[in-house]
């Protein structure tokens, strides 16, 4: 989902690893995030809320989110549905 976006912006050559920063290194801006959001809700619908996760947040932590925060949460919140 994040190729597809950074793939969207012309950024589908950056390097993403899981200490990638969204705005610092992939240069993304905060319409970017509510793009890859539409994604996640598109794909698992509530289960994975990121409106919700980034309200949890401080701005230094929004601003300094990395892709692996950002999967840890994803798998973090697939596998609490899936006990459910």
């Amino acid at each position: 989902m994040l190729a597809a976006v950074l793939d969207e912006y012309g950024l589908d050559e950056a390097e993403v690893t899981m200490e990638s920063r969204f705005t610092e290194d992939l240069d993304l801006e905060s319409i970017d995030l509510v793009t890859l959001a539409g994604r996640l809700q598109q794909r698992w619908g509530e289960r994975v809320n990121f409106a919700e996760f980034l309200a949890g947040l401080e701005l230094d932590e929004i601003i300094g989110l990395t892709v692996g925060r950002l999967v840890g949460h994803v798998v973090d919140r697939l596998r609490t549905a899936g006990r459910s």
